[in-house]
């Protein structure tokens, strides 16, 4: 492949695109990623995924702490770029940058848009029940995940999955998608379908604080957040005055209680939501380790608190 690509990514979701079209041939004449980042109790100065997988590559690295300068935009500009890749970049891009790939920008996007714009896509999918998700490949506009769509691929979303998981089937799916879509696109001989405004949803970046399992929900919400806050930020009731992680469950039928009551099914811990309990499978005490349900009863020796703290 002749065409000249800059790639701008950040995270471990970006990094089977970026190796993709490396083997695919393409020029990949700048590589764009976040500035490293401090991480881990020790706090230490982490490179993004990208940054490693780009470095392995033997790719130029650039990592502005702002994407909106001249500077930066003329750095664009002089590359002669054919068109530029962006994976869960990170920043939102402005229309002077966009404008500076012969071809324009295109995104990697983990959702079957117009379904799912947005920070936080897999885990919106998994919040909301939805049992298929996919990957979108489309042309990049000013506006967040609005620009048509170049191709779409779906895969489904299991009763087990996380978005740990799920993304990172996503990742790969979306890698495949994209190099075997491009060369078209490239050459012009690819019809693009705009969105369609009446079936957009949205979803916005998630914060520490969306864990704390809230007493509005019912016990299926409640499940599927534990899943869809695995890795990050992990879904969590507070239990004797501390977080408490709740990593797995399980929604079972029971006695009816108030949001939050607390009880013992077949030797695990259950809290129970608005429609019925959800019996947790894997826990975690603050500082400790992830643990079986039973283990945490057995800790408490099989008399639980009477309740949690629900948000």
């Amino acid at each position: 492949m002749s065409a000249r690509l800059a790639f701008f990514g950040s995270p471990a979701f970006a990094v089977p695109s970026l190796r993709a079209l490396a083997s695919a041939g393409y020029e990949l004449v700048l590589v764009v990623t976040q500035p490293d980042r401090p991480a881990g109790r020790g706090g230490r100065l982490t490179p993004p995924p990208v940054k490693a997988a780009a470095e392995e590559l033997g790719l130029r690295i650039v990592q502005p702490t702002s994407v909106r300068g001249e500077a930066f935009r003329e750095e664009l500009a002089a590359l002669g770029l054919d068109a530029a890749v962006v994976a869960a970049y990170g920043k939102i891009l402005p229309q002077g940058v966009l404008d500076t790939a012969r071809r324009g920008f295109v995104n990697v996007h983990a959702s079957l848009l117009p379904r799912w714009r947005g920070a936080s896509p897999v885990a919106a999918a998994i919040l909301a029940g939805d049992t298929i998700t996919g990957v979108s490949i489309m042309e990049m506009v000013l506006e967040m995940d609005a620009g048509p769509v170049i191709s779409r691929a779906e895969e489904p979303i299991l009763p087990t999955d996380t978005t740990g998981s799920l993304e990172a089937r996503l990742a790969e799916l979306g890698a495949r998608e994209l190099v075997q879509v491009l060369p078209d696109w490239l050459a012009g001989r690819v019809t693009v379908q705009p969105q369609d405004p009446s079936q957009v949803t949205t979803c916005g970046l998630i914060r520490k604080e969306d864990g704390h399992l809230r007493a509005t929900m019912t016990a299926a919400e409640a499940e599927r957040a534990t899943r869809a806050y695995d890795p990050w930020p992990g879904a969590y009731i507070i239990y004797r005055g501390q977080p408490l992680k709740c990593w797995r469950g399980r929604v079972a039928a029971g006695p009816e209680a108030a949001p939050g009551s607390m009880t013992v099914f077949d030797g695990e811990p259950a809290v129970r939501f608005t429609d019925g309990w959800l019996v947790l499978t894997e826990v975690q005490r603050p500082g400790g380790r992830r643990t079986s349900g039973r283990a945490f009863v057995a800790g408490e020796r099989g008399r639980l608190a009477p309740e949690a703290v629900l948000a």
